[in-house]
């Protein structure tokens, strides 16, 4: 899968002794037309992809389904196409380590427009996401913002933006591929 692109987050060189913890994690792209699938997370005052962390030995499609099934409630997942990795490092504060090393697999994929019943984690919860449908343009201005004006920001908004940005561009040249066709 091609690399989207490599960040390290600018406290990772802060830290003195630097063990690594490596997650792999998915993400799934799923539009109709201009409209995106997300996750509004009230918490951080963001839009972000369905997807998280791999069970252990977990296949990365099979992984995605289950992510946006259990977050979005998405039904009828089908076309599934491999769109590129994201690479991160980052602070993390558990299992012994302080570096965390994300792969965050994406894909495309289709599915229904009407969601059925989510499946969130306590945390989710209590951070008030919710799975929505909204304009593309609209979820990377609603970032953009965020990043510049928020204190409430987590550490992901930046990779969910350059993701949504991405996307964006791609959907914009694919359109104007299909109207010349």
């Amino acid at each position: 899968m091609r690399l989207l692109r490599s960040t390290v987050h600018r406290d990772v060189e802060k830290l003195a002794s630097r063990s690594t913890v490596k997650r792999l994690a998915t993400r799934a792209i799923a539009m109709q037309g201009e409209d995106i699938l997300l996750l509004y997370t009230e918490r951080y005052h963001d839009y972000s992809l369905p997807g998280g962390g791999l069970d252990e030995g977990e296949d990365h499609i099979e992984g995605m389904i289950r992510e946006l099934e259990e977050e979005t409630g998405a039904n009828n997942i089908r076309n599934i196409e491999p769109f590129g990795c994201y690479e991160e490092f980052r602070p993390w504060y558990k299992d012994n380590a302080n570096v965390m090393h994300m792969l965050s697999y994406c894909f495309t994929c289709q599915v229904d427009k009407e969601l059925g019943h989510t499946r969130f984690e306590n945390h989710e919860i209590n951070n008030g996401m919710r799975p929505v449908w909204i304009n593309i343009y609209q979820a990377i201005e609603h970032n953009l913002k965020t990043i510049a004006e928020s204190e409430k920001k987590g550490m992901s908004i930046e990779r969910e933006t350059f993701l949504l940005q991405l996307i964006a561009e791609q959907f914009s040249n694919n359109t104007k591929v299909s109207l010349l066709n």
